[in-house]
């Protein structure tokens, strides 16, 4: 496939909704998302697709309700135990974009520093992980460094700033797929999406598969991406 992105992200939105639609609690919603997510996984692997990122869990997301917050712990941590071998076996490296927020649980703590050292060293994609991320919180935490490392301010460019953030080595998103029907940034990867192309499937993540991965990749490859430029026509009147 010509023309793919270079990095795509995902929004995955539509847990409770899929949930509430079968009268089950919110967290089966969450249960079913797992399936999802290793679908998309997969689809990008075989596509060719080297940056994969997907928003886990938000800085606004411990303000849920207790209950629903410990089990989306848990179930972050048997997702990486039961996959960790299959994502290191197809060259996949792991990151995780977030805190190390002390309400998360050590054991977990534990299993996502495992996963990050198993598959440090991996090059055929790489899968950002956002877990407990704010892209308000990341831009914060680089100004403070670019303070701190006192540099002038005549001398703070664009590139210079990308430095201080998290993973500066990261590309710019060039899709980004928020499923749902839902039509907001959600404070995921404020300067990473700076330029992305965005689509908006109205299915439900939990329902999300590699087809409609597919189709947002077909979607994407159909659009003209200008940058804020202009096509200027030729004298036979193409652009």
């Amino acid at each position: 496939m010509s023309g793919l992105p270079r990095h795509v992200a995902c929004v995955m939105d539509g847990n409770g909704r899929w949930a509430a639609r079968r009268e089950l609690p919110r967290t089966a919603g969450h249960k079913a998302a797992e399936t999802a997510i290793i679908d998309v996984v997969e689809a990008a692997y075989a596509a060719g697709i080297p940056w994969l990122s997907v928003f886990a869990f938000s800085t606004e997301n411990w303000r849920r309700p207790d209950g629903e917050v410990d089990f989306l712990m848990g179930l972050v941590r048997r997702t990486i135990r039961k996959h960790a071998l299959a994502l290191h076996a197809r060259g996949i490296r792991c990151r995780f974009l977030g805190d190390a927020d002390l309400r998360i649980p050590a054991d977990l703590a534990r299993d996502i520093a495992d996963l990050t050292t198993l598959t440090r060293d991996n090059t055929r994609m790489t899968l950002t992980v956002a877990f407990d991320h704010g892209g308000r919180r990341d831009i914060v935490r680089a100004a403070r460094s670019l303070i701190r490392s006192r540099v002038p301010a005549e001398q703070v460019t664009e590139a210079s700033f990308a430095d201080h953030l998290p993973y500066p080595d990261t590309p710019d998103v060039d899709l980004v797929i928020r499923t749902s029907g839902e039509h907001r940034i959600s404070n995921f990867m404020l300067w990473q999406v700076a330029y992305a192309e965005w689509t908006f499937p109205q299915v439900l993540w939990p329902d999300f598969r590699a087809a409609d991965f597919r189709d947002c990749l077909d979607s994407y490859q159909g659009r003209d991406r200008r940058f804020g430029s202009v096509r200027v026509p030729t004298p036979t009147g193409k652009a």
